[in-house]
């Protein structure tokens, strides 16, 4: 799929999405300077091309009991494409985690994992590191405050 040529009514109609995806296209366009119908075009041809992948709802972790969070650092036993393959399907399968990224560096795979405690995680890491062969080695490291938590992206 082809991304669209964004102009600047577009950055402007993504800014005020991701800010809050709830923003009616009334309001948009009073921001913008278009017409309810031409944000609605807009950004149904944004939701179509891909730039707008999915618009969600960003829940509070300490208001669901999910006290901890951990940054992760896993290291596989080898990189071939099948054991790569596996470990995806594997973070994929688990809801405590939260972000994965295929990185480059001693680490193959940083992963930023919500639980509600420690022996949460212990469980969780048991599952998928400590009991899993192709993991060679893993580092954790505990958040002890959420400084900046976001998907926003910078549209300059």
């Amino acid at each position: 799929m082809r991304t669209p040529d964004l102009d600047q009514l577009d950055l402007a109609i993504l800014s005020c999405l991701q800010a809050d995806a709830r923003t009616i296209a009334e309001v948009i366009g009073a921001k913008v300077g278009l017409s309810a119908a031409a944000v609605q075009r807009r950004i149904k041809r944004l939701r179509e091309t891909g730039v707008i992948e999915k618009e969600v709802a960003v829940l509070s972790p300490a208001a669901l009991g999910l006290n901890m969070t951990f940054v992760v650092m896993v290291e596989l036993e080898r990189e071939s494409l099948g054991v790569l393959e596996v470990f995806r399907r594997q973070v994929l399968a688990e809801d405590c985690v939260q972000q994965c990224y295929y990185v480059t560096g001693t680490a193959d795979f940083a992963l930023v994992v919500t639980c509600s405690d420690m022996t949460a995680f212990e469980t969780l890491s048991r599952r998928m590191f400590v009991d899993n062969p192709d993991v060679r080695h893993f580092t954790t490291s505990v958040a002890m405050d959420r400084v900046k938590v976001g998907l926003t992206l910078p549209l300059g």
